[in-house]
This record gives structure tokens, sequence and C-alpha cells, in this order.
């Protein structure tokens, strides 16, 4: 088994000194072949000094702080191996479900296992936030998972051979992922208290994360079909203003000032924005067709070709 330990961390100086002795110890008790990759999201702290004293570790430094989905990103492309396991850098992750999760995903010939903090160890208003965004997420993309969330995750790394994160996007994995077709599972897994430091997410993360929702919800539904959203959007607008003209009209016959009345202001805004929002699906088809053909990325995807 070869594998690939991806860490994102940021001013963790207390924590990453035992959470790598912890990996290491569960990759080399299950005789695996691995690496570490921390990815250092420019970390203030004495965090850089502390990773510096390991052996054998891959370390990606940031040249300042870009986020935790990039640091994801940096650390799975810089990745060596088939599959990849991606965690927390605070110590909340629990190593040892690594091999629960390999095992489980061979046995269900998955693409990618999310790990589910059932019994989660955060405090009220993060639970409470972290519910919330689920529910949401449950009916905006509906991946199929309890916790999207959860850091703790291992997929083979050609999953993301065409995909690039950013944004807050690393919680929404799954929902990418299936939006390909590819097969994802989960499993319970381990959740312990932050022992030290601070938890780095705040609300700014939670509007972000959402926005990021709202862009998967999109590229799941019309991202090779823009048009189909946009210039719906727009014809429904026009045939609204038909109805609102044939007032407006019918009032002006009646001998009423144009001026007295909202209906004309009405069905011109129905109207402009209708053949606008027509318009914009247009070009959003175009640029699509243009994004398609520039990079090679596919609409679809294919698992495998047989030939006999």
């Amino acid at each position: 088994m070869k594998i690939s330990i991806v860490v994102p961390i940021y001013n963790e100086e207390e924590n990453v000194a035992e959470l790598y002795r912890e990996v290491k110890n569960v990759c080399q008790e299950n005789n695996y072949t691995f690496e570490i990759i921390f990815v250092d999201d420019g970390s203030t702290d004495n965090t850089a000094e502390v990773i510096s004293s390991l052996s054998p570790v891959k370390y990606i430094r940031f040249r300042k702080n870009f986020g935790q989905t990039a640091a994801m990103d940096a650390g799975i492309k810089h990745s060596r191996h088939p599959y990849v396991v991606t965690m927390d850098g605070d110590g909340q992750n629990y190593p040892g479900d690594i091999p629960k999760m390999i095992q489980y995903l061979e046995n269900e010939s998955l693409d990618m296992v999310c790990g589910w903090r059932k019994d989660r160890k955060d405090g009220f208003m993060k639970n409470f936030i972290s519910r919330g965004a689920n529910f949401l997420r449950g009916i905006l993309i509906n991946d199929g998972v309890h916790d999207s969330g959860c850091s703790l995750k291992l997929f083979k790394k050609s999953c993301f051979d065409d995909i690039h994160l950013y944004g807050e996007m690393h919680r929404l994995m799954p929902g990418l992922l299936k939006i390909k077709g590819y097969k994802v599972g989960e499993t319970v897994v381990h959740h312990r208290p932050r022992m030290h430091g601070v938890t780095k997410y705040n609300w700014k993360r939670t509007v972000k994360g959402f926005i990021d929702m709202i862009s998967v919800w999109f590229w799941n539904k019309f991202a090779a079909r823009p048009l189909h959203l946009l210039g719906g959007v727009g014809l429904f607008f026009m045939l609204l203003s038909i109805p609102s003209a044939l007032i407006t009209l019918f009032q002006f016959i009646r001998g009423m000032g144009m001026s007295e009345t909202a209906w004309p202001m009405l069905t011109a805004f129905l109207f402009l924005s209708g053949l606008q929002m027509f318009i914009s699906g247009l070009l959003a088809d175009i640029l699509m067709k243009n994004y398609h053909e520039s990079t090679k990325v596919l609409p679809y995807s294919v698992e495998k070709i047989i030939e006999k």
C-alpha cells in the first residue's frame, strides 16, 4: 500500500510533532510505503522550526496565508502515491482510522471515503454552524455524506487529475467528485478535542463556504449548459412581460395616463431583464465551450474502456 498523507497547517507548533509521530507509527505498523506532506499556510509561529526537526517529511511552505483549501490542493498536487489521505493539523483527527478507511474503500470499490465525525468534540457554536451548513449542502448538492466538512478523507490521487480546489471547496470535495461520476462513501471516525492552540474557523469562512456551495451547485446542474438556466429564466421574464404589456395597453385605450400607473415600468423591466438574462446565458454558453476546448477538461469522466 502506497499512500501520501497531506496535512495543511497554520500556527500549529504545539500539535505538529505529536501528529507526525502518530501518523508515522500508523504507517509503519501497517507496512505502508508512505510520505507525510506538511503544507505550511504561512505560519507566523515556530511551526517551521518544529517540522525541520522531523524526518522523513516533505515540507511545503506558502509565502503567505492562502487558506486551507489552497494548502490541500498544493499537497495533493505534490503527492506521489496513488492513495492520498488529507487531515487537519490540529490533532483532532485520529490517524488510527486510516487503515479502516483504506479497507472500506477497497472492499466497496470506492474512489473516496469521507470521515464522519459522528461524535464531535467541538463547541456548541461550531457544531451549530456545521449542522446548518450540512443541511444546506444536502439540499443544494446532495453528495450523500453526513460530514463533508471532515478533513479526514481518503481518495485515489487520480480523482483530482483535472480538478482544482479553491475558496473553501475542500469541504465540498465529495460533491465535486460525484459530479464527475466517482464513487464516494463514508465511515464513522474518531474526533478528539483540541489540546493545544486555537481554532482557525470564523464567520468569514462560513460565508465563503456557502458561496462556494452555490458555485458547486451551479457547476453540477448547469456548467455544461448555462443557457438552460439563464436562458430559461430570461424567457420566463419575457413571457411575464406580455400580460403586463396587455394591461398597459388596456389602460392606455381607456385613457389613463401612463405616468399614473406602474404597469409600463413593470413591462419594460420584465422584458429588458429577461432579454439581458437570455443574452447572458448565450455568452456563458460560449464561454463554457471555450473553457472545455482550451483546458481540455471534459464535461464527463470515463471510468474504463474495454476492447475485445
